[in-house]
């Protein structure tokens, strides 16, 4: 009877946690979706500058989501220790990291948009079109830091829910915004690509407020700005510990997305217009794994932290095999909508068989994204096993798949579809070494201490 009760508890956080992170996720992830198709109906090139411009937000938000990230994981662990003051100075430096880098990534895109544009592409109108994009959308940058924090305090402490809804909010905005300035309705200029960034700026300075203004109900955690800079020095450390791999696993997963991407570029108009399509449709058959990932780290760490490691780990090894169920429903759904995927975009001829292999590709792709992103985002992260993360990446995608990537399109001039296989190589190849290091159980651990002021 226990058990079943253990096990009832078990589905229900996870529901509870993984189905607003997923439909948060969905709904972020709607708005590429959107700029892709509304700008696929204006012209191709438009829709190719904006998807390689907005890598540069991209590579942001894996710096964000290793502080947000290192936050979420001491986070959940004092949560489910009861240690409010402790989760109070983690807001506090979470804040104080992320809004510093949001900055810097502000000004380079209102300063040098172009040098940004020639890592990506040697396409002169591409480099013109996504230049602009970024000198509007780049003070959305700014904003993005404080936001992320106010919205990974809110699911550590059981908002998740709210913290779904102010981000649905702002990406209806966006997309609503994105039809008025991009096609120029109701009485608006037609901005065409400069459009999605104003659209894009509108709708995070919504999200922030709707963050700061949910968060003054009296269930909630807010900053106490007159102690943001009041640091703990124990505390800090222990941050750094968590926040350091994480960040190093972020920029290589993060730039190593972006070297995928700037590779796909120069292979031609076609082939990077088919990958950016097929990237869309990757970001929205993942938020199932996204959403389980999410509640994954939040359960394992609540139990961690509050020293039940036993059913810590028995929920760790649960979802670990779950991560696999969703992994083969995700490869059956990315085959089963590629015909429409492929109609539903106006491209060339080329671009369209480009993208059909693309998408049977990823297919494959979508089991090793589904499984390592619950197993190592979620429950090795959840223990504080954050090293593994770096390591995997600086062999498996590193080490191998970019390699073969660069290769293949400078030197031995392989067909696109062959070098977009080797970037994904890299998921797929690493999942024994995954559950090698999963069963090591190096992250069944309370990573909790008291915190002494200073």
């Amino acid at each position: 009877m226990r058990i079943r009760t253990e096990n009832r508890d078990f589905y229900r956080k996870l529901r509870q946690l993984s189905l607003p992170i997923a439909f948060q996720s969905l709904m972020l992830a709607m708005v590429a979706t959107g700029d892709a198709l509304m700008l696929g109906r204006v012209a191709q090139k438009e829709m190719t500058a904006v998807s390689l411009a907005t890598q540069i937000q991209f590579v942001q938000n894996m710096f964000i989501m290793a502080i947000t990230a290192a936050g979420s994981i001491l986070g959940a662990q004092y949560w489910g220790k009861g240690d409010r003051k402790t989760l109070q100075n983690l807001f506090h430096l979470m804040i104080r990291f992320s809004m510093s880098l949001s900055l810097v990534f502000c000004l380079a895109c209102e300063l040098v948009p172009e040098l940004l544009m020639r890592i990506f592409t040697h396409d002169g109108e591409l480099i013109v079109l996504g230049s602009a994009y970024l000198r509007i959308a780049g003070w959305s940058y700014l904003l993005t830091g404080l936001s992320q924090s106010y919205m990974a305090v809110m699911k550590v402490t059981d908002h998740v829910k709210p913290c779904a809804w102010i981000s649905s909010a702002a990406v209806v905005i966006n997309i609503l915004l994105n039809a008025v300035f991009i096609f120029g309705l109701l009485g608006a200029p037609r901005m065409q690509g400069r459009g999605a960034a104003l659209a894009t700026t509108i709708a995070r300075i919504t999200e922030l407020a709707l963050c700061v203004g949910i968060s003054a109900g009296k269930s909630y955690m807010r900053p106490v700005w007159r102690e943001i800079y009041h640091g703990n020095r124990q505390l800090t450390v222990d941050f750094g510990r968590q926040c350091l791999p994480l960040l190093g696993g972020s920029l290589f997963w993060g730039i190593g997305f972006t070297s995928y991407t700037a590779i796909m570029g120069h292979m031609g108009v076609d082939a990077a217009a088919a990958a950016s399509v097929a990237a869309v449709v990757r970001d929205l058959i993942c938020c199932v794994c996204n959403g389980i990932g999410g509640a994954a780290g939040i359960i394992v760490g609540n139990e961690l932290g509050a020293g039940y490691l036993e059913r810590g780990k028995a929920y760790g090894i649960r979802l670990k095999n779950i991560s696999y169920v969703i992994g083969l429903g995700s490869m059956a759904l990315v085959l089963a909508i590629t015909p429409g995927v492929v109609r539903m975009v106006i491209l060339t001829d080329q671009a369209r068989e480009y993208l059909t292999g693309m998408m049977v590709i990823m297919a494959v792709y979508m089991i090793g994204r589904a499984v390592n992103t619950v197993t190592i985002n979620g429950v090795l992260d959840g223990g504080g096993d954050t090293v593994f993360d770096m390591y995997s990446l600086a062999v498996c995608m590193w080490g191998i798949a970019i390699p073969l990537a660069l290769l293949g399109a400078f030197v031995f001039h392989w067909h696109p579809l062959l070098v977009y296989a080797c970037t994904c190589l890299d998921e797929v190849g690493k999942i024994p070494w995954v559950m090698i290091r999963f069963r090591k159980y190096k992250w069944v651990q309370n990573l909790t201490r008291e915190q002494k002021e200073g």
